[in-house]
């Protein structure tokens, strides 16, 4: 009886352990989703025209040529 009771504990332990786990991937993935969607909002934001602002020289070179 006290075997099955310590592997009982043991069990619930584990899987409080993978449910935390599993939780914290959820967490990484959606911080990693965030990123993703805000660096491709700024990749799209940046082509579009600037409406004749140049950020650095090779640009006002380009735009000018």
């Amino acid at each position: 009886m006290f075997h099955h009771q310590l592997q009982k504990f043991r069990t619930a332990d584990l899987m409080r352990e993978a449910e935390a786990e599993r939780l914290a991937d959820q967490a990484r993935a959606a911080r990693r989703t965030a990123r993703r969607t805000v660096r491709r909002a700024a990749r799209g934001s940046r082509n579009q025209d600037t409406g004749g602002q140049v950020d650095s020289s090779r640009s006002r070179f380009a735009s000018a040529a």
